[in-house]
C-alpha cells in the first residue's frame, strides 16, 4: 500500500500549477532565435516588399507602351546597378532608396542615384517611413538631408514616400488610421517646407485601405505611385482618379522593381521641373 508523507498532495497541486503558468508565460515571452529569422534586419526594407506576401502576384501590364515610360526601382540588395543595360532596354527613369528611418542609409546610394543620371535617365530619392520610430517630421529632414532633397535641372524628380507594410512587425505600425494619416502629413508638409515639392506617395491599394481608412486628403497635391504586380493596375486609394506611376513587377529584366511611368517621356521630364 502507498505511502503518502505529509504535504505531498499540496506539493503535486503546486509543481502542477507553476508548469500551467510557465506555460501561458511562454506565450508572452519575445521571440525565439527561430522565430526572429524570420523577421528582417533594420535597414533592409524596399519598395514592395510587402506586396507579394500581402497584396498579389508578379504580372505583365496589358497597358500599351505608347503613352507609359518605362521605369525602375532600386535599393541596396541590387548593389552596383548596370545602368547603362538598363538604359538599352529602355527603362528612362528610376528611383533609389536613399534612407530608411533615421537609422539607415543606402550604402550604394551614391552608384545608383548618381548612375542612373549619367546615363541619361531622370532619376530620383525615396525614402522607407517607419512611422513606429520617429515622427514624420523627423524623417523628412532625415531623408533631404541623406539624398533626398530636390534640384530643378530637369533630370530630378521629387521625392518619394514609401508606406506600406512594415516588415518588422505590425502592418499599420501599431498606429490607428488618424494617427496615420497624420504621421504621414507630418512628413509630406516637411518635405515641402525643405524643398518646394510635394513628394510622391508610394503605396498598395490594400495597405492604404487598411492603415489611413481609405483618407482621400492627399490625392490633390500629391503624385500617387501605386503598387500591384497584376495585369491591370486595379482599384486606386480613394481620391486618387489616375496614377502617375504604377509597379508593377518585382522581377524585371536586368535588375530592380519595374514600373510604368502613366505618360510619355515629356510627362517625366513635366513631374520632374514641377
Amino acid at each position: 500500500m502507498p505511502v503518502h508523507r505529509p504535504g505531498s498532495t499540496r506539493r503535486h497541486t503546486l509543481t502542477a500549477l507553476l508548469v500551467t503558468l510557465l506555460s501561458a508565460l511562454a506565450l508572452t515571452l519575445p521571440l525565439s532565435p527561430a522565430d526572429a529569422a524570420t523577421t528582417p534586419a533594420r535597414g533592409s526594407a524596399y519598395m514592395g516588399m510587402g506586396v507579394l506576401a500581402h497584396d498579389g502576384r508578379d504580372g505583365s501590364p496589358t497597358t500599351g507602351d505608347a503613352t507609359q515610360t518605362e521605369g525602375v526601382d532600386v535599393a541596396s540588395y541590387q548593389g552596383n546597378v548596370a545602368w547603362s543595360t538598363l538604359w538599352s532596354s529602355g527603362v528612362k527613369w528610376a528611383y533609389t532608396k536613399a534612407t530608411e528611418g533615421t537609422y539607415y542609409t543606402n550604402p550604394y546610394f551614391a552608384q545608383q542615384y548618381n548612375g542612373s543620371y549619367n546615363v541619361g535617365m531622370i532619376r530620383g530619392a525615396y525614402h522607407f517611413a517607419t512611422p513606429d520610430t520617429t515622427s514624420g517630421a523627423t524623417q523628412a529632414n532625415y531623408f533631404v538631408d541623406h539624398g533626398g532633397g530636390w534640384s530643378k535641372d530637369g533630370k530630378t524628380l521629387p521625392g518619394a514616400l514609401d508606406i506600406e507594410w512594415n516588415p518588422y512587425g505590425d502592418a499599420c505600425y501599431g498606429k490607428s488610421a488618424s494617427a496615420m494619416v497624420s504621421w504621414i502629413a507630418d512628413f509630406l508638409n516637411t518635405y515641402r517646407s525643405r524643398t518646394g515639392r510635394d513628394a510622391v506617395i508610394y503605396t498598395a491599394t490594400s495597405w492604404w485601405t487598411q492603415c489611413t481608412g481609405n483618407y482621400s486628403g492627399f490625392a490633390s497635391s500629391h503624385p500617387l505611385w501605386v503598387a500591384r504586380y497584376a495585369s491591370d493596375v486595379g482599384t486606386l486609394p480613394a481620391g486618387w482618379s489616375y496614377y502617375t506611376m504604377w509597379q508593377y513587377t518585382s522581377s524585371g529584366p536586368t535588375v530592380g522593381d519595374h514600373d510604368k511611368f502613366n505618360g510619355a517621356l515629356d510627362r517625366v521630364v513635366a513631374l520632374a521641373n514641377g
